[in-house]
């Protein structure tokens, strides 16, 4: 349906402004002067954004296409607001050469709803034991990682940033020790302790982090650390800064929201890094305010329900996040005086498209601030539904995503409530 939202909140280089948003015929437009014969939104709640951006989900395809698909991944991309998207290279074939990566090319050019901006790998087949064609990929990937396994070799790593500087892209970096793991799969903490869990320790994550900043100080590398959950991660990435060094960071929604006491004997809260204490939470927003952190990605990471559904010890790690991203952060930062609603939209689609030079139409994501609902994972278009906010009440529905001058998300029932 056509509709005019009157004085809308629409952000722009930083601002927001209040002016008239109309979508019509599929898109979205600002016009100055009367529009006639549309119907009128009070626009009062209606937030206008540059479509949001993640610049790290795992949309399993190919090779893992029973958990989630370049379509399914995109289209709920679509209904979190986002229009640009950059899935990690776990995949089968892992993306380690022009000839993998062209196979997950020829799904993204076929099946994607928005732009999808694939990484290459760091080393062949995530394997740590030799560099992945860099050279021949760079053309064509947004960045180099090996997420979901830490390059453990010095040494390599330090080969893979001079190959990255070379060809101006960024290495971001799963940061993880496995000498250091022993066996965990929830944070090392109270939680562990009292319910007879083996925790992962956050020397597992910030001992690769003092490492590669020093590296990337030494090559001159663009280096990006990926989902930080440790306070003493966010303190190396703070003073590597001060020192000049090329790093920034993301962080999570799970992370920023929620802490190890909140925990449940479910699935639904397994995800690697895992979510740890009170303390490292509250450095992680400490962190997000003073610039530390740059951005927010989800780290979408479906899995099938039977996946998920061995609780904490044995359920694979990864939870979805694109769908509940913004409502989520909204609630729990933004009307709570943590964070402004600049900010988070900074976080959200400005911070993360300059760091990674994402050039592809923003497009526009329309949401209803006003509009309070419980999250459903039933109602998901991403074919996972494990999430740590299920059951939660949060307020902030995405109503549009406009991408390449076509709405690519319509939450037709919501916007029929508005006139």
């Amino acid at each position: 349906m056509d509709i005019l939202f009157k004085n809308a909140k629409v952000y722009r280089d930083g601002t927001f402004t209040r002016r008239d948003a109309l979508f019509q015929a599929g898109t979205l437009s600002f016009p100055a002067g009367p529009v006639f014969g549309v119907p009128v939104a009070d626009g009062r709640d209606i937030c206008v954004l540059p479509g949001l951006a993640d610049v790290h989900v795992h949309f399993r395809e190919p090779g893992f296409s029973y958990k989630e698909t370049i379509r399914t991944g995109s289209l709920a991309a679509a209904r979190g607001g986002y229009t640009a998207v950059c899935p990690m290279p776990n995949l089968d074939p892992a993306p380690d050469g022009p000839e993998a990566l062209g196979r997950e090319l020829d799904i993204i050019r076929r099946d994607a709803a928005i732009a999808v901006l694939p990484y290459g790998t760091i080393t062949r087949g995530e394997r740590g034991e030799e560099l992945a064609d860099m050279a021949g990929m760079a053309a064509d990937v947004i960045a180099f990682s090996d997420d979901g396994k830490g390059v453990q070799s010095g040494d390599m790593m330090e080969r893979a940033m001079a190959e990255a500087k070379g060809l101006h892209k960024i290495i971001a970096a799963h940061c993880e020790d496995n000498a250091l793991l022993r066996g965990g799969y929830i944070h090392d903490g109270a939680y562990a302790r009292a319910h007879s869990h083996r925790g992962i320790c956050s020397e597992s994550e910030f001992g690769p982090i003092a490492r590669d900043t020093e590296l990337a100080e030494k090559t001159g590398c663009a280096y990006h650390v990926c989902h930080v959950s440790a306070k003493e991660s966010v303190d190396i990435i703070r003073a590597a800064k001060a020192r000049g060094v090329d790093v920034t960071c993301e962080t999570g929604p799970h992370y920023l929201v929620l802490d190890d006491s909140m925990l449940r004997e479910d699935g639904r809260f397994k995800m690697n890094p895992p979510i740890r204490s009170a303390e490292d939470r509250a450095a992680l927003i400490e962190g997000i305010l003073d610039g530390t952190v740059d951005m927010i990605a989800t780290d979408h990471a479906p899995h099938s329900a039977e996946e998920k559904s061995r609780g904490l010890e044995k359920s694979l790690m990864g939870v979805v996040g694109l769908e509940t991203a913004f409502a989520v952060l909204y609630t729990h930062l933004v009307e709570t005086g943590v964070l402004s609603l600049e900010k988070l939209a900074a976080l959200m689609s400005d911070n993360p498209r300059k760091r990674f030079a994402i050039t592809t139409d923003p497009g526009w994501t329309v949401f209803d601030l006003g509009r309070e609902y419980v999250i459903d994972p039933a109602e998901f278009l991403s074919m996972g539904r494990a999430t740590p906010f299920a059951g939660m009440t949060v307020r902030g529905r995405c109503l549009l995503t406009v991408y390449e001058g076509r709405a690519v998300w319509t939450d037709k029932a919501g916007l029929e409530a508005l006139v």
